[in-house]
């Protein structure tokens, strides 16, 4: 009989638990690139707009700063999105959540309330607006989730403990050799 050995870490979750979602990353990742093809589309437009329409030039600032700002908010909602949904953590994806509020007021402005509205800019922003709409019900049930979520060694439901281990593990690991070594496969003998 071989011998035990020493216990996995971290500790791994049953493969009945659910870890990060999967339809709201791929949905963070195609809305990274409609965003930039958004962006783009947008300044293009703009170009039109002041070459065959009378622009007033303090619309045409506020409009091209706004869409500055949009992107800005946009890549900083996806990066965090991203990330507290691949790591699990409530923060990073509370912030997403919280910053799609902006992002999704931008999209109505620029629907609705800018000086010269196309109907290319309404299709697009409505498509981005589609996207809000379901990254925040994917984003709500993977919070939910990660919120219920039960880590076998820990004590209890949640992942507080298991953080905190982690938190003191990667502190003690400060050279990468010595990360190397901590994670190398653990070989039994026969």
């Amino acid at each position: 009989m071989p011998a035990p050995g020493p216990p996995s870490w971290p500790p791994r979750v049953p493969s009945d638990r659910h870890r990060s979602s999967a339809p709201l990353q791929v949905l963070l990742f195609l809305n990274g690139w409609y965003c930039a093809t958004y962006f783009l589309l947008e300044a293009f437009v703009f170009v039109y707009k002041v070459l065959l329409l009378p622009y007033p030039v303090s619309n045409l600032v506020l409009d091209v700063v706004l869409l500055l700002l949009y992107l800005g908010i946009e890549a900083t909602r996806i990066f965090f999105g991203s990330k507290g949904n691949l790591c699990q953590r409530k923060v990073p994806l509370s912030l997403s959540l919280a910053l799609t509020v902006p992002a999704a007021a931008l999209a109505v402005y620029y629907l609705l309330l800018q000086t010269y509205s196309l109907r290319l800019e309404a299709f697009l922003s409505a498509i981005l607006l589609l996207f809000y709409g379901l990254e925040l019900l994917l984003g709500v049930l993977a919070l939910l989730s990660f919120s219920r979520c039960c880590i076998p060694g820990t004590g209890g439901v949640g992942a507080g403990a298991a953080r905190k281990a982690t938190g003191a593990l990667c502190k003690r690991l400060t050279t990468s050799s010595e990360f190397i070594t901590q994670f190398q496969p653990i070989q039994r003998q026969i």
